[in-house]
């Protein structure tokens, strides 16, 4: 099979599989917040953001170091695989293991904090997934990660109708992800067994060579969860846990379509390492622009089309309980613009291996973020935390973007950027045209929805955002 049958293939893969994933995974949500509410439901939130921050820390960046190490020395791939296994199993029981002690130092209700003892076995499991991920994604087989994730789905939604079957509540419910967490582990582990033999390393040898690699990424991803989680974080000790509801039921939306560009980011990282390798940069900067344009093309519709249908969409996906949310989602689905565009940039500096000389960006966005958090959380609650978000957001794709400009000379074109945004709002033109009370009701909101995708893509065309080329390669694969 060539490579770019490979690359599409396992492409399609993962977005058919994220479709499922996405829309199982919204169902559990959708049962959770009918059952906790607006408070409860910022229990939940809570929970998994104070999680979130060991996670985080847990990571050392071994994620994105898996792919580069394994491209890069075949030879030594099960060792590589088994001591970065090794290493992210110590650090994940170090780290989330201080979680559950660590949170009776703050002042939560008890069901938050046993609660954060229930999940932690979720972070853990979660943690150990992504170095299998990682050889998935140098081998072309995300496929395997989809069935994983599917399942695990399916297992969460079972486990999450048992809690509200037997009134289990919120415990119940971070019970059933616990164990959705476990079974996700074991498809993972099983899968990769048609790859490689992966177990346990404990080398000082290749720990002192992965931590020389990683460590730059360590301290990014430790800035990173500042301005990435510090906002629930911060809104959950100086606000309500119902105005943490509904910031979290924005967030989970928002949190859905980020995941898109790390998804695709994920599968064109191998060809950037390999296009630098090469010292290919003609390549890369094909590779990288033509990346840049398929995410924007991907994030401007979602910008403007969210302005018209956020409320439907919340209380849609939500209940009722949460329209509140919808004015929330329309300030932070501009993040989102931002993650879509900057997402390939900071992956280029992980390919370049350059982590260490752009520290700088994520210190310096962290700490204006949480200044600006604990400024502007105490007078504008969730509105605030939502203006941060986007402010880090954008701050980090723009001086990524500089620096592989002057990094590399590469400066991406905006042609298609500026195509889609004029397209964008011609469709948003068209969504206007919907009677409000019509989007209130399924197929009112599906019809928009589908009205919204047609029209959009007919004003690309339009505009030859895209050519006859293009169209006829994707036909024929």
């Amino acid at each position: 099979m060539s490579l770019h049958r490979q690359i599409f293939n396992n492409t399609l893969a993962q977005t058919l599989g994220k479709i499922a994933s996405t829309g199982l995974n919204l169902v559990a949500f959708a049962l959770m917040t009918r059952d906790l509410g607006q408070s409860g439901f910022g229990e939940y939130t809570t929970v998994i953001t104070f999680l979130s921050f060991f996670a985080i820390l847990a990571d050392l960046g071994l994620t994105l170091v898996t792919v580069q190490m394994i491209n890069s020395d075949k030879d030594n791939e099960e060792k590589i695989l088994g001591n970065l296994f090794g290493l992210r199993l110590v650090s994940a029981l170090l780290f989330i293991g201080l979680a559950p002690a660590i949170v009776w130092l703050f002042d939560y209700s008890d069901g938050i904090k046993i609660g954060v003892l229930i999940a932690a076995a979720s972070f853990v499991f979660t943690a150990l997934n992504q170095i299998m991920v990682g050889l998935f994604q140098s081998r072309l087989k995300m496929n395997r990660v989809v069935w994983a994730e599917v399942l695990s789905r399916f297992i969460l939604i079972i486990g999450v109708i048992l809690a509200l079957k037997y009134h289990w509540g919120l415990n119940g419910m971070l019970a059933a992800a616990s164990i959705a967490s476990l079974s996700s582990f074991l498809l993972h582990f099983y899968f990769a067994r048609n790859f490689a033999k992966i177990k346990p390393r404990f080398s000082l040898f290749w720990w002192r060579k992965i931590t020389r690699l990683s460590w730059p990424l360590a301290i990014t991803i430790a800035f990173n969860l500042i301005y990435l989680r510090a906002d629930t974080l911060i809104l959950s000790l100086m606000k309500s846990q119902a105005e943490v509801g509904l910031y979290g039921a924005a967030y989970k939306i928002i949190d859905v379509l980020s995941s898109l560009p790390f998804m695709f980011a994920g599968v064109i990282l191998p060809l950037l390492v390999l296009a630098w390798q090469k010292r290919d940069l003609l390549k890369f900067k094909k590779i990288l622009q033509k990346s840049f344009d398929v995410l924007a093309i991907a994030a401007l519709p979602v910008v403007v089309g969210t302005q018209f249908l956020a409320d439907d969409i919340i209380v849609l996906i939500a209940g009722p309980d949460f329209i509140e949310a919808g004015m929330i989602l329309r300030v932070l689905i501009l993040a989102v613009a931002a993650i879509f565009l900057g997402n390939m940039m900071s992956h280029a500096v992980v390919a370049i291996e350059a982590q260490k000389k752009v520290i700088w960006i994520y210190i310096f966005t962290s700490i204006t973020a949480l200044i600006a958090y604990l400024i502007l959380i105490p007078r504008f609650s969730y509105f605030g935390a939502a203006a941060v978000t986007i402010y880090s957001e954008t701050a980090i794709a723009i001086l990524s973007t500089i620096f592989i400009y002057k990094k590399l000379g590469i400066k991406v074109n905006l042609l298609i950027l500026g195509k889609a945004t004029v397209a964008s709002l011609l469709m948003g033109l068209i969504l206007w045209l919907f009677p409000v009370n019509f989007l209130h009701s399924l197929l009112g909101l599906a019809s928009a929805i589908f009205a919204a995708i047609i029209s959009y893509v007919f004003f690309l065309w339009l505009f030859r955002a895209f050519n006859k080329e293009d169209l006829k390669l994707v036909l024929n694969k």
